[in-house]
């Protein structure tokens, strides 16, 4: 049966919610925030306005990966499956926009920086050492749609890496420690084996205590049945 690692309240009592995970901090969701608002300005500055799905359809891929690692992560406090699940759904959201972006580099003739590519390099540096969007928004205004689309694709690849690598882990603490079922029945054992623990010490204090008094009762009846003296006290 797998051993959950269970997390405790303020007076020591087990948890059956998993440590909470700060999404805003994991790396793959900061590149996925980024990756949404240059997906909408990619779109506003190259795609047609209306009549064309490609528009909605690569703005909700990039808003459902950011949004579905944040409610993946906030579930996992109570459900592992459902964390994975929503994890799984972020990945292919992700990856289905990176074949919207490979597609139009196809589309347009243009060439994917990857390899031996000399812009490959400077981008794929630029994308890892940054991940705050005020970083990427100055160039918004400057960048050709071949610019945007390998910056996108950069980004993208580094999402499903991060993410890769965090779901296995997330599949691990599964395998090992189970979810919320067993959480919660390690919780209850752990409430019972506490309270055995202390009743135990009450009954061994209750004990001690019965013994002590037993040994007063004692002493105060040896101090009666001594002879007194003409004072009236113990000779």
């Amino acid at each position: 049966m797998p051993t959950p690692i269970l997390q405790r309240h303020s007076d020591g009592t087990a948890s059956v919610l998993r440590k909470a995970v700060v999404y805003t901090e994991l790396r793959f969701y900061q590149r996925a925030e980024i990756l949404y608002q240059l997906t909408v300005a990619f779109c506003e500055h190259f795609l047609p306005k209306y009549g064309d799905r490609t528009v909605d359809q690569m703005v909700q891929a990039a808003r459902s990966t950011s949004s579905n690692i944040a409610e993946g992560s906030s579930d996992g406090q109570t459900s592992v499956e459902t964390e994975l699940k929503l994890l799984g759904i972020a990945r292919g959201s992700n990856l289905e926009l990176l074949n919207d972006y490979t597609r139009y580099l196809d589309h347009h003739h243009y060439v994917e920086w990857h390899g031996t590519n000399p812009r490959f390099e400077p981008l794929y540096q630029f994308c890892k050492g940054h991940l705050n969007i005020s970083d990427y928004q100055p160039y918004f205004d400057k960048w050709t749609d071949e610019e945007f689309a390998n910056c996108a694709i950069c980004l993208c690849h580094m999402i499903d890496k991060g993410m890769t690598s965090y779901i296995a882990q997330k599949d691990r603490e599964f395998v090992e420690q189970g979810g919320i079922r067993e959480r919660m029945t390690a919780a209850r054992m752990d409430y019972r084996n506490n309270t055995k623990k202390e009743l135990d010490a009450l009954r061994a204090e209750n004990t001690a205590l019965k013994a002590e008094v037993a040994a007063l009762k004692a002493e105060v009846a040896a101090l009666k049945a001594a002879p007194t003296g003409k004072s009236g006290r113990p000779g």
